[in-house]
């Protein structure tokens, strides 16, 4: 009998992404594929250290429980080596311990191209050419950027920050901003209050995410002393009278959040700090940038704002 893969939440993450490869990226970038080959076969029993994307995964699949039908998330190892190159990636997570067993070993070429087949809604890679391809094809995917961040292994709340427009909505709003300053973007919102946006490049994600935090709540009426391991934060720069849209938004998606802060031109890092998110996802690299070293961050290159920066 097939695998369920459609019934599951799935995040597919690049290597790159969920493990640290400094040294051996290096060895590639100035010695090319063939030492880089050597490199990997010689520290094959070396354990890579921890990414940015690790203290993410692994709260989402500490999220599932022993029994079958308790087991909603499933992650996907997408990988540009080849299968003998990437063994030592698949034994840095038996290491560790993190239950993923699938994975698409592609040899160079693009593997993002196989996230349908994964039902993936998500795809995290430190490859900002690779996450800007992805993109381009109407994939959902975000580059993680570099962070100081230390994980704190005891804790075990997955805490997920979201900026709204360009990320959860598409970046049309955005788009009036910009061509119309505040006054006008202000104006708009108060007309368009009670219409939802269109959806964003990470809406599915988004969504199912909600989804898994619902069950989690379920568990808690069941068992008041259980603790909901799922929380979820939108982050946005919008203020009111521009706030009441992200509710209709989400009201129309049937989505309940636990925390929104409309920040108004705020810096998003100074509620971050007090959140504390596992990781931040943005649209906008500025705030990306005040956040990555203190928690862990990813950027998705969506709309005109990053197709024009990328020119």
């Amino acid at each position: 009998m097939p695998f369920p893969i459609e019934e599951k939440f799935v995040v597919a993450v690049a290597s790159s992404a969920l493990f640290d490869h400094e040294a051996s990226d290096k060895v590639f970038k100035e010695k090319g594929e063939e030492e880089y080959r050597q490199y990997q076969h010689a520290h094959e029993d070396e354990v890579l250290r921890p990414g940015v994307a690790f203290p993410l995964i692994k709260r989402l699949l500490m999220i599932n429980g022993e029994a079958p039908d308790d087991q909603p998330v499933e992650v996907v190892l997408l990988s540009r080596n080849d299968p003998d190159t990437g063994l030592r990636v698949f034994k840095s997570i038996q290491h560790y311990g993190l239950p993923i067993t699938r994975a698409a070993f592609v040899a160079g070429r693009n593997p993002f191209t196989y996230m349908d087949a994964f039902n993936a809604s998500l795809f995290l890679s430190a490859d900002p050419d690779e996450v800007r391809s992805a993109i381009r094809v109407g994939l959902p995917a975000a580059q993680v950027f570099p962070t100081g961040f230390v994980d704190d292994d005891q804790e075990q709340e997955l805490r997920i920050a979201f900026d709204f427009d360009g990320i959860i909505a598409d970046d049309s709003a955005e788009g009036i901003y910009q061509a119309q300053g505040m006054q006008g973007f202000h104006e708009s919102e108060r007309l368009k209050a009670g219409e939802a946006l269109p959806p964003g490049p990470l809406f599915r994600f988004f969504s199912e995410l909600a989804r898994l935090q619902q069950r989690e709540w379920d568990k808690k009426k069941r068992d008041p002393d259980y603790s909901p391991r799922v929380r979820i934060a939108i982050v946005t720069a919008r203020n009111a009278p521009a706030h009441e849209r992200v509710v209709t938004t989400l009201r129309a998606a049937g989505i309940r959040v636990d925390d929104a802060f409309f920040l108004g031109g705020i810096e998003k890092a100074r509620v971050l700090k007090v959140f504390r998110p596992h990781i931040f996802i943005d649209d906008q690299v500025g705030h990306i940038e005040g956040v990555s070293g203190y928690y862990p961050t990813a950027h998705v290159p969506f709309g005109a704002i990053n197709s024009a920066a990328s020119t």
